[in-house]
């Protein structure tokens, strides 16, 4: 069985003790609970501080420890994740700044305090036609993979004008995804797995279809950027696009994209790619396909 279905298994578990009629069946169901928890809490603590005392070869195991999904969960269950709070946050951030910095956005740590982590967005993507949604939800996929111990995000100012200033309560839009149903056209939605995306070298371009929609990926340096697979200028797919410099050109009418800048045309200031908010995650790509999400 998988950890996930673990995971639902207990809970359903729980509420059947707690929804249990006879009172001291309860109470004794409650306290068995709360017994084995810190009994496995205690263990895992020790197993954590005996490993540590190896030197290096343990200190490489814990940190082997902190990127296993399955065990990184249980570990964080526990409040054991080898990994600071801060560190993690600060880490996921820095995965989506150049996506964030390609928008003429940014992105400080104002505190964490709680489990809640205060942002402040800073900049604007007036001239970019991602809304400031999709950019919330890329900062938000970031933090909640690298820390699901965060109860909430909460960021200070926009990256979209107009909007009102003050605190905005960014919803946890990772559960609220699991919980939108399907379309009905058997797409995928929201954030979805690029498949073969690290093997792009680097100055190269590359068209992969991603839940049957064909996207753009360009690679400068060490950044990977995604983009809309069809010229605004003469309509022609990207196939054969191209990098020149920075500049992603169009095979067909030669128009050129700012591959770094969001993809703002060069030659023409009015035209546009689309671009895509994309992670880079222990080797693997993902991009969020907002058009495909279900309300």
């Amino acid at each position: 069985m998988e950890s996930q279905q673990l995971i639902q298994r207990i809970e359903e578990l729980v509420r059947k003790i707690e929804a249990m009629s006879d009172p001291d069946a309860r109470s004794t169901g409650v306290e068995l609970l709360q017994s084995l928890m810190e009994l496995n809490g205690a263990g895992l603590e020790r197993m954590m501080e005996l490993t540590a005392e190896t030197g290096a070869a343990g200190q490489a195991l814990i940190d082997g420890f902190g990127r296993d999904e399955m065990v990184r969960g249980l570990l964080l269950l526990y409040g054991l994740h080898p990994v600071a709070l801060e560190t993690r946050v600060a880490e996921a951030l820095e995965k989506v700044r150049p996506y964030l910095h390609s928008h003429g956005g940014n992105v400080e740590v104002l505190g964490i305090e709680d489990g809640v982590v205060k942002l402040r967005l800073q900049g604007s993507c007036k001239s970019c036609p991602s809304s400031a949604m999709t950019l919330k939800l890329a900062i938000e996929e970031a933090i909640y993979e690298a820390a699901p111990d965060v109860t909430a995000i909460e960021a200070e100012g926009v990256l979209e004008p107009p909007a009102p200033s003050g605190l905005v309560t960014l919803g946890r839009m990772k559960k609220e995804e699991e919980d939108a149903p399907q379309q009905s056209n058997g797409n995928g939605h929201g954030w979805q797995d690029v498949s073969g995306l690290t093997a792009l070298a680097q100055g190269a371009v590359q068209t992969i279809a991603v839940s049957g929609r064909a996207l753009l990926f360009c690679r400068l340096d060490e950044t990977f950027y995604a983009y809309s697979n069809d010229c605004p200028g003469c309509g022609q797919t990207l196939q054969e696009a191209y990098l020149e410099a920075t500049s992603i050109v169009c095979p067909a009418c030669k128009e050129r994209y700012d591959c770094a800048g969001a993809g703002r045309g060069l030659d023409q200031p009015s035209l546009q790619l689309e671009p895509f908010p994309l992670l880079m995650e222990q080797g693997r790509a993902k991009v969020s396909l907002p058009h495909l999400m279900t309300s």
